[in-house]
């Protein structure tokens, strides 16, 4: 009688789940890198790091709430032992929400935080959308004055320069929430759905332009499939605010500003939503950021339910191709704007808020386009093993190289085979590659093999005689190790 055999237990697949992926070495260095100068810029401003947990309640997030088929759906939820929800957190602010209404009996008032890491989205993957992505946020809370706005923008524009967006290359564009208001008074549209019918609108201008919002505003328009999206059912006098809204920019500030305050008429919450942009774009001036870095745009609707005063949109004018070869801009990398009633979910009083976020992926991907990151990085000076028996004096090699502030490792797999270990050290991208024999420790010196040198000369090289004359492999003191090998790094550098 045949035995029943065990089922043949099954490997777990070496993938990543779907919207995820891993960064090695160089990725992350470049981000590091980055961030590294970002950080400088926002403490040159004043802001104070923050570090909040990962982890919020449900309730403290605020915009998912559990439902039945898919609780929190749009977070990576979960219950705790006590059956509370907890989630990962969607993005930066509203952690600082809850930071701050829990510890303002205890921080400065404005206070003005800025903070960076990974946040989790529990959205449909896509190419380049990935469900965890770094941001890269500043904010200030309890500042009421737009002078906390014009700030931002200015610290922004600082940002891009500073990372290595040069001026002309991008732009920071303003609006004001209030103003949209005040259109949506002028239009006298009351009912708060068919006022998110009309900001959905809005923000397609850039897709369909002025006769597609026009028609969506209206009765509807096919689309470039051929199907019927039904309009928002607004008259043609109704309409024309938004159109105008839409189409006030101008050649310079104070007729953008006159077109704005002939769309919203004599809405006072139209009225004063340009005013706060008038004040912010003399503050920009007097702080000596033109047009040219920082401008008023009224096309800028980001977002514009959740806002509740100035908006802006950090945009890369460049061209780069697309995946199907066409040109085109490369558009935005970060946004933010005045959210004055997030605090009081906590707390139940306004407390005024502004802040912008940073997509650090975007301007990662921003700045190899411009060539300004190289996806390689150095490696360690590799010391190789000549001599099982000798581990002692390739570590104080080691030791001393590291001590100098070099990087640097002894080779750890099997050394029986010494064209191994330079393939190893050139798989590392080191620079160069420590050598010592029985024979050169006896005489008190050591070979250092110039890597990236080598690599170049191997092409041009045809004879073993070229091959011995060539300077990528030189024999030095044992006492000069650490002068010589950064000799060696320092001119791979000037020729890099």
């Amino acid at each position: 009688m045949a035995r029943n055999r065990p089922p043949k237990q099954q490997r777990p697949k070496a993938l990543p789940p779907k919207g995820f992926r891993d960064y090695f070495g160089p990725e992350v260095a470049e981000r590091n890198a980055m961030l590294a100068q970002i950080t400088e810029v926002y403490h040159r401003y004043g802001f104070d790091a923050l570090e909040s947990a990962a982890v919020e309640t449900v309730e403290a997030l605020g915009k998912f709430l559990p439902d039945v088929d898919r609780p929190n759906e749009g977070v990576f939820a979960w219950q705790d032992e006590d059956d509370a929800w907890m989630a990962l957190r969607y993005d930066l602010t509203a952690p600082l929400a809850r930071v701050y209404a829990q510890f303002r009996n205890d921080l400065p008032s404005p206070y003005r935080r800025y903070a960076m890491g990974p946040v989790w989205r529990n959205e449909k993957p896509g190419p380049g959308r990935y469900r965890q992505f770094y941001q890269c946020d500043a904010d200030t809370v309890g500042a009421p004055s737009v002078a906390a706005d014009a700030e931002i923008c200015m610290m922004l524009s600082d940002t891009l320069e500073t990372v290595g967006i040069p001026r002309g290359d991008y732009i920071v564009r303003v609006n004001n929430r209030k103003v949209l208001n005040g259109v949506l008074e002028a239009m006298n549209v009351t009912d708060a759905a068919q006022q998110a019918d009309v900001l959905r609108t809005i923000d397609k201008f850039d897709k369909v332009g002025e006769d597609g919002v026009r028609q969506l505003l209206g009765r509807g328009r096919l689309d470039a499939s051929g199907a019927y999206i039904d309009g928002v059912g607004l008259s043609d006098d109704q309409a024309e605010p938004v159109l105008a809204f839409l189409t006030s920019k101008a050649a310079d500030a104070a007729k953008t500003l006159a077109n704005l305050r002939d769309a919203v008429g004599g809405s006072d919450t139209g009225l004063v939503g340009i005013n706060e942009l008038e004040t912010i774009g003399d503050l920009m001036a007097a702080g000596g950021y033109g047009a040219k870095r920082v401008d008023i745009d009224p096309s800028v609707v980001r977002g514009l339910g959740y806002y509740t005063g100035p908006v802006y949109e950090a945009e890369l004018t460049f061209e780069i191709l697309d995946d199907k070869g066409r040109k085109r801009q490369f558009g935005s990398v970060a946004g933010g704007g005045r959210y004055d009633d997030l605090v009081k979910r906590f707390t139940g009083q306004a407390v005024p808020a502004t802040g912008v976020s940073i997509g650090v992926d975007r301007l990662l991907a921003a700045l190899r386009e411009k060539g300004r990151m190289n996806s390689t990085a150095q490696g360690p000076v590799v010391v190789t093993v000549m001599d099982r028996n000798r581990l002692g004096d390739y570590q104080a090699m080691v030791a001393e190289l590291r001590s100098a502030g070099i990087r640097a490792e002894m080779y750890m797999g099997n050394p029986k085979n010494f064209g191994n270990q330079l393939k190893y050290a050139d798989k590392r991208e080191s620079p160069v590659a420590v050598i010592e024999g029985g024979d050169e420790h006896a005489n008190g010196v050591v070979q250092i093999k110039d890597l990236a040198l080598g690599a170049r000369l191997s092409a041009e090289i045809e004879t073993a005689e070229e091959w011995k004359a060539q300077p990528a492999q030189m024999e030095i003191k044992r006492g000069d190790l650490v002068a010589e090998v950064r000799k060696m790094i320092a001119r791979n550098a000037e020729q890099g």
